[in-house]
């Protein structure tokens, strides 16, 4: 028997057509195995900074761990949500999420450099766009689709801006992940965008949840590992 999918809705769906049940197994898969990555790495990454390698870093630390997981949370119960009020609603938190997350993640590397002008005004900048993006998520989510789409990008590659500041600090093994990280979120992109292809959330879900490992694996490397 063919399965039967799921109707189609309007933006808060995202979706041009149906998904299957076999479809949103597959995403829950991912997003349950990317959340107990980061609440595991998370966790073991909080105790080892805050008890030997860099307590200085613990607030910055916690506004990561804590976006990440928040992410990943409300992604899963946004996608995996049956169609309802409800569903709405987790449409707008998983968009306005994902502009917290891409700040959440500059936090810990901004913070190595946050003594200086170059550190300063980078995190405003990354702090004040993604709140800005929050907003226009939260308040009129059916509008600046794909614009969102380049706000992501644009905010998650402005690193390039201190990328010899970053450079001249952070280990170089830490630079590659970050740039692997931003390569493969940007890379996920295709998959977000080709919405007629099977399994096409699914797919870029698992570029979502390799990108952050790889930032994940970078902050790890960097406030732990070369700090032993």
């Amino acid at each position: 028997m063919q399965e039967t999918p799921t109707a189609t809705y309007s933006w808060w769906s995202r979706e041009q057509r149906p998904y299957t049940r076999a479809e949103l197994l597959v995403d829950g898969i991912v997003h349950v195995l990317g959340l107990v990555v980061a609440i595991a790495a998370g966790s073991i990454l909080l105790a080892f900074a805050i008890i030997k390698t860099a307590p200085e870093a613990a607030p910055a630390l916690a506004v990561y761990v804590a976006s990440l997981v928040a992410v990943l949370g409300v992604s899963l119960a946004y996608n995996l949500w049956p169609v309802s009020p409800v569903k709405k609603m987790l449409a707008r938190f998983d968009q306005a999420a994902i502009f917290l997350f891409i700040a959440g993640s500059y936090t810990p590397f901004l913070a190595v450099i946050g003594g200086t002008t170059t550190g300063v005004l980078m995190t405003t900048f990354v702090w004040g766009a993604s709140l800005i993006g929050v907003a226009l998520k939260l308040i009129v989510p059916e509008h600046f689709g794909r614009l969102a789409i380049a706000l992501y990008l644009a905010i998650g590659w402005s690193g390039i801006l201190v990328f010899q500041s970053l450079a001249q600090t952070l280990p170089h093994s830490t630079m590659m992940l970050l740039l692997a990280g931003g390569v493969t979120y940007s890379l996920g992109i295709i998959f977000h965008l080709w919405e007629k292809l099977k399994f096409q959330n699914a797919l870029w879900h698992v570029f979502v949840v390799l990108g952050a490992s790889l930032h994940l694996w970078a902050v790890l490397d960097c406030m732990v590992i070369n700090r032993l």
